[in-house]
């Protein structure tokens, strides 16, 4: 018997499984779907789109690891390569989240508050761009028309069109609407707005508490996701938006709000005046 630290097969190590793995794109789908059930030869060249020597070649490889085995005409995942396909899953998952965040994650809440990389895994992230600024308030403007209750803490998205006439209509429409803005917010919306802003607090569907420390992003908080705004103070634009539904990130979401709720707020008379 060969000894524990002696890797058989061919490779030298763990990592160079991984590194053949992940050199050809077609592998880890290949193995991914013989975890499904028994396929073809000629059922996983259509899979693939790779020529039928690659899958035959791949076949054999995997055969030689003893991750897939053939059963009459098909083949089929091992429990080893099972195990080693559902980790590759996750290392893929894993960096596919980390891409899409790369370019804009220090717009977003630190690690300080709470907010954690898990909790984008299957969010949907909506990032501005030069040929589309508005990209993030667009999508959080078709968030607010599918919500009857909605919570906002931080830097106001609303700012941003066309979410503040959507945000307006809705309230005066009956959306419940609870909000804690910087005194910033009440009077750029005052002056730039009035008429819309008095008649969407004269709804009485919308409570605003106004905060002078509140954090450089948004929180907003709807009937079945969560939305995190990030806002670039350069720029004076929200450069990225991540909405979820994930249990972990609606709780995280649920603290900060009531933890600025609860905290002492400015009478919104002293600014309306």
């Amino acid at each position: 018997m060969p000894p524990n630290n002696t890797i058989r097969n061919g490779t030298d190590s763990p990592i160079d499984d991984v590194g053949y793995l992940t050199r050809a794109e077609h592998r880890v789908p290949t193995l991914l779907a013989l975890t499904v059930r028994p396929r073809s030869r000629s059922e996983l060249w259509e899979l693939t789109g790779v020529s039928s020597s690659t899958i035959r070649r791949t076949l054999r490889e995997f055969e030689d690891r003893n991750w897939v085995r053939k059963n009459g005409y098909q083949f089929e995942a091992t429990p080893l390569g099972a195990f080693v396909a559902a980790a590759m899953v996750e290392v893929i998952e894993r960096v596919e989240t980390e891409r899409r965040l790369r370019d804009v994650w220090h717009w977003l809440p630190g690690e300080e508050s709470g907010f954690t990389i898990e909790m984008c895994s299957d969010a949907v992230v909506t990032v501005a761009d030069a040929d589309d600024p508005y990209r993030p308030a667009n999508r959080f403007t078709s968030l607010l028309r599918e919500t009857d209750r909605f919570r906002f803490v931080g830097f106001d998205v609303a700012l941003f069109e066309p979410c503040k006439d959507e945000l307006c209509r809705r309230i005066v429409d009956g959306m419940e609407a609870e909000i804690v803005d910087p005194p910033r917010v009440a009077r750029y919306i005052r002056s730039t707005c009035p008429e819309l802003f008095a008649e969407t607090l004269e709804s009485g569907n919308l409570t605003v508490r106004l905060h002078d420390a509140l954090p450089p992003y948004g929180v907003g908080i709807l009937d079945s996701r969560i939305a995190v705004s990030g806002y670039d103070p350069d720029s004076v634009t929200v450069r990225v938006l991540v909405d979820t539904d994930a249990s972990e990130a609606r709780e995280w979401a649920e603290s900060v709000y009531r933890s600025y709720r609860r905290a002492p707020t400015i009478p919104l008379e002293t600014v309306a005046e």
